[in-house]
This record gives C-alpha cells, sequence and structure tokens, in this order.
C-alpha cells in the first residue's frame, strides 16, 4: 500500500523507481552471474566478501519472509530460480572465503565475528553447531520439502485431465470466456511446472548442505596442514585459528541456506492457503474456544507440579486461559447480535411471522403469513434476464446426466470442445458456447437440441447401450431396441455391450451413446451454422481480418454495411461453403459492392472468388469432378420466367407444375448418384445458379448446385447425364 501512495505521488509521465529498476533487471542478473564466475577465480578483497555474506543473509531473510505473504505457489513462480542463483552464490562465497582463510589466515570481519561472537570462540562448540544445522537442513526441512514438492508435483500432473474438462465445462456452459479458460489453462501448466521445478530445485538445497559440510572438513584439514608446516605454528593454535576461522565461515554460509530451505517448505506447503501466514495461524487457533482451556488447565497442572518451574508455566496458563476466553466472548457476542438481526426482520413489515393484517384477510398475504415462507420480490433486471435466448442449448433428460457430468466419467463436454473446433476449420464459424441443462419434463433417456430457442433435433439415447446400424449390407437380424438414428434417420438398433463385437462382425456399424449425440449435435450445427453467425460474430471476424489487412477491410466497409456481410456469408454457409478465407471473400466483396448492394449478386460473386475451394469440395479422389447438368431447355424457361436481375433484384414467373417437373428430374437425378456413390453435384449456367438453388432447397438437401464459372480452371469434369 506505502509503494501504491509512493507512486500516486510521483509526477504524470514520470516512472517510478520499481519500474526504473525493472527494466534494468536483465542487466543486473547478467551482472550477478558473472559476479559469481569471478569470485570463484578472482581474490577479492576482506571488505567486499563482508559484504557479498551480508548481501546472502539479506537475501534469504526477505526471501524467508515473502513466503509469509504469498496466497499460492504461482505468486512466486520464481522461487526455482532464484533457488539456483542463490545456491551458486553461496558456493562461490564459500570458494573465495577457503582461498583467504588458506592464503592469509583472515577471511573479514564477519566471519571473525561469527567465529569468535557467536560461538563464543570456542571451535568445538562452533563445529557442533555447524553439525546441527546442516542435520537439520538435510534431514528435516530439505528432506520435508522435497517430500511434499514430489507429491504435490504428481498430484498436479494427475489432476490436470480433471481440470482441464473443468474448464471446457465451464466455457461451453458460458460461465468463462475463451480468454478466461486459456489464462486458466496457463496457471494449470504454470503451476505442474512450478512443482516440478520445485522437486528438482529441493535437490540444489541438499547438495549445497553436503558441499558445505565437505569444504568445512577440507578447510579444516587444510587450515591445520598450513598452520602447522608452512607458518610453524604448533598443533594446538593451528586447531584454535583455522578452526574458528572456518567454522565462522560455514556458520555465516550455513544460516541463509537454512532460510532459503526453510523458505522453500513454506512455499510448498502453502496449498490450500486463502490469506497470508500471520492471518491464518491466528484465525486457525483462536476459532475455538474448547482447546485453549484445556491447555490453560494443563500448563497450570504442570507449573503445580513440585520440582517444575512454576513462573512460566503459571504465566503461560493465565495468557492462554484469558486468549479463550477472549474468543468465547467474542463468539458470544456475534450470536447475541445475530439473534436481534433475526428478531428485526421477523418483525419488520412484510417479513414472514410478521402481522398479516386482519384475521380471515384473502390472498396471497394471509398464505404467506400461516406458511412462514415469503417469496423474494422480482425486480426488473431479473426479468429481463427470463427474455434472454440462448445462441444453442441441449436439454437433457436425468439418464443421460452421466455422459455429460465429468464427475461421473462422462467425456461430452470435452466432445463438444473438439466440435467447436471442428467447425472452426471445417466451416469457418466460431460455434458460441453450448448451455446444456436438465429438463425433467420429457423422458429420461430423451434430449432436445436448440438453437435460439427453437427446436432443432430431438433424439433418445441408452446410456449404457450401443447404436448398431445397418448400412444396407447386412441380411442378418440382430437382437436390440429399434430406433432411428437421430442425426441421419437411418433405421438403427440398440444393442447391449456383449453384442457390440458380433455386430461389427456382421457388418453393422456400431457406435457408443455419446458419439451419437455428438453427431447429431455437429449435423445441426451445419444445418443452422447461419443462424449462429451474428452481426456481432461478423463484426469479431472483420476485427481480425483488419489486423493482417486493413486494407481489405477499409475498402469494404466504404461500399458495404456489417449486415449486408452478415447476409452474404450467412448465404455461403447455407450452401456448406467454408467462409475461412475471409480475405478472398472481403475482397470480392468490396470489388462488386460499388456495383451492387444486392446480397444475392455479391453472394455468387464471393462464390467464384472461391471457385477453387469449391473445386476441391466436389471432386472426387481422382479430382475429377462427376456431375450432372441441367439440360439448356430448363435454364431457358428459368431465365424467361426472371423479371429482373440478381444485381437490382429479381422475381420468378414460372408454372408450379413445371417448377414441380424440374425439382422431380433433379432428385431422381441425385439418387442415381448417391447410389452409385458419387457426389450430388448439379452443373448450371451461372445466370440461373442461385435460382435453381432455391427452387430445390426446401425439397432437396444435401446437394451441390454449382455454376461452371466456380469451376477453377485445369479441372476435369466428367457428365453422368442431363436433366431433362
Amino acid at each position: 500500500m506505502n509503494f501504491t501512495l509512493a507512486e500516486a505521488a510521483v509526477a504524470p509521465g514520470t516512472p517510478s523507481m520499481r519500474k526504473k529498476v525493472q527494466s534494468y533487471s536483465d542487466i543486473g542478473v547478467a551482472l550477478l552471474m558473472v559476479l559469481i564466475i569471478i569470485m570463484m577465480v578472482v581474490p577479492l578483497p576482506t571488505w567486499l566478501i563482508d559484504v557479498l555474506l551480508a548481501m546472502n543473509i539479506t537475501l534469504g531473510v526477505v526471501t524467508l519472509l515473502v513466503t509469509f505473504y504469498v496466497k499460492r505457489a504461482l505468486d512466486l513462480s520464481i522461487f526455482p530460480t532464484l533457488l539456483l542463483i542463490s545456491t551458486l552464490f553461496r558456493l562461490s562465497l564459500n570458494v573465495s572465503t577457503t582461498r583467504l582463510i588458506l592464503l592469509y589466515g583472515n577471511a573479514g570481519e564477519l566471519i571473525n565475528a561469527f567465529g569468535n561472537f557467536v560461538v563464543g570462540g570456542n571451535y568445538v562448540v562452533g563445529i557442533i553447531m555447524f553439525l546441527i544445522l546442516v542435520i537439520i537442513q538435510m534431514l528435516v526441512i530439505t528432506k520435508g520439502a522435497e517430500r511434499v514438492a514430489e507429491v504435490a508435483a504428481r498430484f498436479t500432473l494427475d489432476a490436470m485431465p480433471g481440470k482441464q474438462m473443468s474448464i471446457d465445462a465451464d466455457l461451453n456452459s458460458g460461465l468463462i470466456d475463451e480468454q478466461g479458460a486459456k489464462q486458466r489453462r496457463q496457471d494449470i501448466q504454470r503451476e505442474a511446472d512450478f512443482y516440478g521445478a520445485m522437486d528438482g530445485a529441493s535437490k540444489f538445497v541438499k547438495g549445497d548442505a553436503i558441499a558445505g559440510l565437505i569444504i568445512t572438513t577440507i578447510n579444516i584439514i587444510g587450515g591445520l596442514s598450513i598452520g602447522i608446516f608452512m607458518r610453524g605454528m604448533d598443533a594446538g593454535q593451528a586447531a584454535g585459528h583455522y578452526s574458528l576461522l572456518t567454522v565462522g565461515d560455514g556458520l555465516v554460509g550455513q544460516i541463509p541456506a537454512l532460510l532459503m530451505s526453510t523458505a522453500m517448505g513454506v512455499i510448498v506447503t502453502r496449498a490450500a492457503a486463502s490469506s497470508e501466514l500471520g492471518p491464518d495461524l491466528i484465525n486457525s487457533f483462536t476459532r475455538y474456544p474448547r482447546p485453549l482451556y484445556i491447555a490453560a488447565g494443563m500448563l497450570l497442572s504442570l507449573g503445580l507440579i513440585p520440582g517444575l518451574p512454576t513462573a512460566p508455566f503459571v504465566a503461560l496458563a493465565l495468557l492462554t486461559g484469558f486468549l479463550g476466553y477472549s474468543v468465547s466472548r467474542e463468539a458470544a457476542l456475534q450470536s447475541i447480535n445475530a439473534e436481534e438481526q433475526a428478531t428485526m426482520t421477523q418483525s419488520a413489515p412484510g417479513t414472514p411471522g410478521a402481522p398479516a393484517g386482519p384475521a380471515g384477510a384473502p390472498g396471497a398475504a394471509g398464505a404467506q403469513a400461516e406458511s412462514g415462507q415469503k417469496s423474494e420480490p422480482v425486480s426488473p433486471d431479473d426479468v429481463m434476464k427470463l427474455l434472454t435466448v440462448e445462441p444453442m442449448e441441449a436439454e437433457i433428460g436425468y439418464a443421460i446426466i452421466p455422459l455429460i457430468d465429468p464427475g461421473q466419467g462422462g467425456d461430452m463436454l470435452e466432445r463438444i470442445g473438439t466440435i467447436r473446433k471442428q467447425m472452426a476449420l471445417e466451416m469457418g464459424i466460431v460455434v458460441p458456447p453450448i448451455r446444456i441443462r436438465d429438463n425433467i419434463q420429457i423422458k429420461p433417456t430423451e434430449y432436445i437440441l436448440r438453437v435460439k430457442g427453437a427446436e432443432a433435433g430431438r433424439g433418445e439415447l441408452l446410456p449404457d447401450h450401443y447404436l448398431a446400424m445397418n448400412t444396407g449390407a447386412v441380411a442378418e437380424d440382430l437382437i436390440g431396441v429399434p430406433t432411428k438414428e437421430p442425426a441421419f434417420g437411418l433405421p438403427a438398433l440398440w444393442i447391449s455391450p456383449d453384442l457390440r463385437d458380433k455386430a461389427e462382425a456382421m457388418g453393422y456399424t456400431v457406435v457408443d451413446a455419446p458419439s451419437v449425440l455428438a453427431t447429431h449435435l455437429s449435423e445441426v450445427i451445419r444445418k443452422n451454422g447461419a443462424e449462429l453467425l451474428t452481426r456481432q460474430e461478423v463484426q469479431k471476424l472483420t476485427d481480425m481480418v483488419k489486423e493482417t489487412s486493413p486494407a481489405v477491410v477499409s475498402d469494404l466497409l466504404a461500399s458495404l454495411s456489417l449486415g449486408e456481410i452478415q447476409k452474404v456469408l450467412q448465404n455461403l454457409i447455407r450452401e456448406q461453403i467454408p467462409i475461412r478465407d475471409l480475405v478472398t471473400i472481403f475482397e470480392a466483396l468490396a470489388d462488386y459492392g460499388k456495383m451492387s448492394r444486392s446480397v444475392d449478386f455479391l453472394t455468387e460473386r464471393a462464390r467464384e472468388a472461391l471457385s477453387r475451394l469449391i473445386s476441391l469440395k466436389i471432386q472426387g479422389p481422382d479430382g475429377v469432378i462427376t456431375a450432372a447438368t441441367l439440360s439448356p431447355n430448363w435454364e431457358q424457361k428459368i431465365m424467361a420466367g426472371v423479371d429482373g436481375d440478381l444485381t437490382r433484384g429479381w422475381q420468378l414467373n414460372l408454372d408450379p407444375r413445371e417448377v414441380q417437373k424440374m425439382i422431380t428430374a433433379i432428385s431422381r437425378a441425385m439418387e442415381e448418384m448417391i447410389v452409385k456413390n458419387l457426389p450430388p453435384v448439379l452443373l448450371v449456367h451461372p445466370d440461373v445458379r442461385l435460382i435453381v438453388r432455391r427452387l430445390i432447397e426446401g425439397s432437396i438437401s444435401n446437394i451441390f448446385v454449382v455454376s461452371y464459372n466456380e469451376i477453377t480452371r485445369g479441372v476435369q469434369i466428367k457428365t453422368v447425364g442431363m436433366v431433362e
């Protein structure tokens, strides 16, 4: 908070001190690593060693204190790297101080102070203290933190699929948007990486403790050897001098190492923290007064036992008892306040328990007073929420819930996420979040798919069964529950799981219940994709293209409105033409939008611009387009019956009997192509393509009506007949 106020006091446009430091932080880290290398090679003066040793202790203290204030591990995600850098810094200091101790018998004031003042000038006591610190660090703190980090890393990795499914569920239900889902996925990945890194970083601390023990042993042996054989000291004098310096060096190095390992233990054990460490501790120990009273009684009993010191136990007993009394008194006051508030609420007019007016008063007020219940007033905002229509939603019976709920093993939410990606790649449309809700008014095994509130599909699923569909080549019957495949209306059977292998061997196409629902949902999206492309989505698509091709969008919006662009894109989607290549579509619309703003005219020009894509969509594996053609007689009749043109608008005046004859002839020709396992493609003159499509779309579905201008150059066309 103080830092924020300090920033507010800075003049506008003046960068804060922290931002200045951050701007040069990369240089600082680089210089630190260079300093670490220099310390291992170049002798440093004793005054600089004192400064660096003090910095090492400060780093350990600050790091430990920072861990008290973080609420989750990712708030200090840099800790594994910090642990490595501090370990290298500490080891380089050990190398520098060892050089000074063995060369000059002096390593600075700080090491002398630890060797003389901290351990009282007794190197035996210093060695014992050093060994105790090493043992505590290696066997207690580091080993425990290492185990916690290892288990946390394992559990985090095991929980990642469930967390990903939970994110997909929230995204599909509309609780979060794409940006929120992306951020949560990044947090999950960072959490797994953090605990994995902490598992490895704990080895640095453990190795540092072992290295400190070895370095101390080498320093003592080396110091004794130098003092006795090179400087002519006796054994006692050499042991006293060099051992004190070595022990002081070891203590100066191990105390920051102990602080860092403690910080590591704190950061990995605060998995379920809801606030800072201090408030968590106070709340945990002052939540219940009874344990405090019991502890006070036990302490008082210990103080009265002969032979034990009375004053410490009695003082602690009084303090603990007073704390328990304070907690219980605060709880009693909160209870009284809650009762008073409840009483005031009950006595207020119009609330449960209040007088309901004259005796025998009719209406809902009397009923509310008798039942003790009160319906909340409905605000205008609540009413407005009822007017909201979901773009897509699925209503399911309660027997289908296990297929949806990830907690019960259902993977339908994950499949829905896959369908949305598939629609984006296949059709170029972004399917809005699909809200799934249970409906007790339908059959338990039934589901309803809705698009903008209107029913777009309905089906029935048997969760523990498989759907077996006869593709036409199976003559033998199979035992099962007769039904129809909901997406395409094919005759099918629901069979038990033990008949699955038999059905596949007989030639049936067998799918599980979630796949049936996913297929039906995909078909509903394909058929109603144009309805899902709202004007707001078109605005997003336009903004996306503007990032890479701003000139195209600027030229486009200069001649056409957003609504006209939306209608053209919807026309393309209705005829199963992907709109992923928005740059090509927008360029065609920008070119011809200056000639006419007729949506039909612009749609045909956009299709011609996408000729390569359309040709790839309808050609066979051999690259040849096999199609039936419309006879010139029909084309001439259609042209003669059209009043106007696509540029200014048109109207068709044909005898309905003639139209029906043409539809019947086209339908017969398309059925023959389907029987021959050929894509149903009808090739017509460019001037009548849209009119023919409009005439047959209500009677014949899944047919590609293309014009000669929509076939790219170089593609071979093979005609199978002419619709007479």
